[in-house]
């Protein structure tokens, strides 16, 4: 009888992560009959959209992308995304929070720090209803937010959209329930444990395409109780804040009213890898609208945002 030979081959990190996200999104594809990917463009998403065309390739990506534009977003950051939707050959939802706004279902912040960003909580949810989706797949991780490290990778919602931090399902092993009552749907996160060096990673490893504002560009910004704004007709300027021009990148990507830049020089993945290693400041930092409160964020999760 002869003995098999044990294998030396060991998985690298960053394979073990790929390999979870996958299995992930094919229990999503397997337990649901009509999910979706929010996609907004960001790292995160285009990482979740590489993942989910690895998982079903050679076949097609077997569900649509949604995108809520709140009309606020970095134009580079818009013409990523049609770019890339037309090389995946996937099916683009695109929904407005201007029509939540005309329709009079949201108002129009007002004053210094107005954004749209909390908004289109609702326009997602009408987005829900609209199609019937019962998943959405979204790319938050668990190292972002404090608020996000509680959430499990299947996160049931309501009948209204609500999060309840305190009525979630145990996950062991990974076993993954998507029994869902009428009306509820679930949030799923493939990539959860991933963290922010974890991304970059990967993105070099599988040298993905990103939107330039990403790296190092010179910018016409608004600098704002120390942070750099990039300049858009969509902010309320007021006597406090100073026009300047530095070169910057955005290390997350949100709207162009609250998503703050980092000077910086990084002009290659590897640089970008360097510097967030030495900053002091975590990701969500640069998030102007996570800093309205100690739970902003959780606070709009249990709302029924992304």
């Amino acid at each position: 009888m002869v003995t098999p030979k044990s294998s030396n081959i060991t998985k690298t990190h960053l394979q073990t992560l790929e390999d979870e996200s996958i299995y992930i999104l094919r229990e999503v594809a397997a337990q649901f009959e009509k999910p979706v990917l929010l996609f907004s463009g960001g790292k995160d998403s285009i990482t979740l959209a590489h993942l989910a065309r690895k998982a079903f390739y050679p076949a097609r990506i077997p569900f649509p992308f949604l995108h809520i534009d709140t009309g606020h977003n970095f134009p580079e950051t818009i013409r990523f995304r049609d770019r890339l939707i037309g090389q995946l050959g996937v099916q683009l939802i695109v929904r407005y929070v201007q029509d939540s706004i005309d329709q009079n279902k949201v108002k129009e912040e007002t004053g210094k720090y107005a954004s749209r960003n909390s908004l289109q909580t609702v326009t997602l949810l009408d987005a829900i209803d609209e199609f019937g989706f019962d998943a959405c797949l979204g790319g938050a991780r668990r190292d972002e937010e404090k608020s996000r490290a509680k959430e499990r990778i299947f996160s049931v919602r309501d009948d209204f959209g609500q999060w309840d931090a305190k009525n979630q399902r145990p996950e062991p092993f990974q076993i993954l329930n998507g029994k869902i009552d009428f009306g509820q749907n679930v949030r799923a996160f493939p990539i959860s444990n991933w963290t922010e060096e974890d991304i970059w990673k990967y993105i070099l490893q599988e040298n993905l395409d990103l939107p330039e504002i990403y790296f190092a560009h010179e910018r016409k910004l608004v600098k704002r109780d120390g942070s750099y704004l990039a300049h858009s007709n969509y902010l309320n300027i007021v006597d406090t804040d100073e026009i300047v021009v530095e070169k910057v990148r955005f290390r997350t990507v949100g709207d162009m009213t609250c998503t703050a830049a980092v000077r910086s020089t990084a002009g290659n993945i590897e640089k970008i890898i360097e510097e967030n290693k030495a900053s002091g400041h975590s990701e969500r930092g640069a998030r102007i609208d996570d800093k309205r409160s100690e739970s902003a964020l959780e606070q709009r999760k249990k709302g029924g945002y992304f």
